[in-house]
């Protein structure tokens, strides 16, 4: 396993670190204990040490699994982190009951990397309002915190205004080679160089999108390296980012594990020939693209529900990521009133889009795509 120091903090990191958000499950839906617990040895034995839940993640049942799961280890082996879940939290007492909670389900008298949960404007203002760090910061010099960062989903501006708020000893981002111009992006950790800001990496494979290319789209790969894994080029161009430190990864099953720890065993950084093939890789996917919607919302609201912009991405995700799970998630998650299926024809959005899309053509694609897959 690779290591990096982590100068600001003085800790010695593995490069991959195991996501707890994605374990294998039962049929019922909670966490397969003994697949997951084998796979958290199999990463530990080979050196990871570090292991990111958080208070949500699996029903709320992460931290308690991980936590019990991390008993079978030396304390002072390894690196625990966990968040605060700002966009549940409305009260400073709910902040303290629920770090109080994490404390107990982890089984630790102190969190090594604590976070404020995903980040925005919305979470930001209120994080100010309550008081929240303030608070984490005591218990920082209590010694319940050992280093205080956050993670973030919005855009730029937004990133910038909590970054520069004060001097954070670390920070989490969603970071791959698709979304360098997307949230934080290049931009956001430039910034973070910048300020000397130590960066950990989420979703370097986009959850999943990027290890599920379509054939033509991953034969580029292919047959540049042959006998490396679509999933590793996304790894190692984060990798090969001298401030991304840590490289998380929700590894779901046993191959994953195995698959990441060759990556970070003897790491290679991404050569001037490979960048280039990352880039051919990016341009495939992008031409993928199923409308060239720009999100601009001149078709809305329509008049029978359906959230054309959002199906629209939904499309696109999956035309360019070839990830169905991915867009199942999505539909469920819009709703039979919004999804396509609910599109009546009438037509009022095509009078409206000044990119003058057939609308109703390419939501009734989407519709049928669904019903057939």
């Amino acid at each position: 396993m690779d290591f990096v120091t982590i100068d600001k903090l003085g800790v010695r990191v593995s490069r991959l670190g195991f996501g707890c958000m994605r374990f294998p499950t039962t049929p019922d839906g909670a966490i397969d204990e003994p697949r997951a617990a084998k796979m958290l040895d199999t990463a530990y034995k080979a050196g990871v040490n570090y292991f990111d839940t958080a208070y949500f993640y699996h029903g709320k049942k992460s931290e308690e699994f991980t936590g019990r799961a991390l008993k079978a280890y030396p304390r002072d082996s390894f690196f625990v982190a966990t968040k605060m879940p700002m966009y549940s939290i409305d009260s400073l007492d709910k902040a303290k009951e629920v770090f109080e909670e994490q404390l107990r389900n982890l089984q630790v008298e102190c969190i090594d990397f604590y976070l404020l949960h995903c980040l925005s404007k919305e979470t930001w203002k209120k994080t100010l309002e309550l008081g929240i760090i303030d608070y984490m910061l005591e218990q920082k010099k209590l010694g319940r915190i050992r280093f205080f960062g956050f993670s973030f989903h919005d855009d730029y501006d937004c990133f910038e205004q909590i970054v520069t708020y004060r001097d954070w000893d670390f920070c989490q981002i969603q970071f791959n080679y698709m979304d360098t111009e997307e949230q934080a992006g290049m931009k956001g950790y430039e910034l973070c160089v910048s300020r000397n800001i130590p960066v950990i990496v989420m979703e370097p494979v986009k959850g999943g999108s990027l290890a599920t290319l379509a054939d033509d789209v991953a034969a580029i790969f292919k047959a540049a390296r042959p006998e490396k894994s679509v999933a590793s080029w996304a790894m190692r161009w984060v990798g090969s980012l001298d401030n991304c430190k840590v490289i998380l990864s929700g590894m779901s099953n046993e191959e994953q594990v195995e698959d990441n720890l060759a990556t970070f065993h003897g790491f290679e950084p991404l050569t001037q020939q490979e960048h280039a093939v990352i880039a051919e890789v990016a341009a495939a996917i992008r031409a993928r693209t199923f409308v060239g919607c720009t999100k601009c919302k001149y078709c809305m609201p329509c008049p029978f529900g359906v959230n054309i912009p959002r199906n629209f991405t939904m499309m696109n995700q999956f035309m360019m990521y070839n990830n169905q799970d991915s867009m199942d998630w999505a539909w469920n998650d819009m709703g039979a009133e919004k999804n396509a299926a609910a599109c009546k024809n009438c037509g009022k959005c095509e009078t409206l889009c000044p990119q003058h899309i057939a609308i109703r053509e390419k939501l009734a694609e989407i519709a049928a795509h669904m019903a057939n897959r």
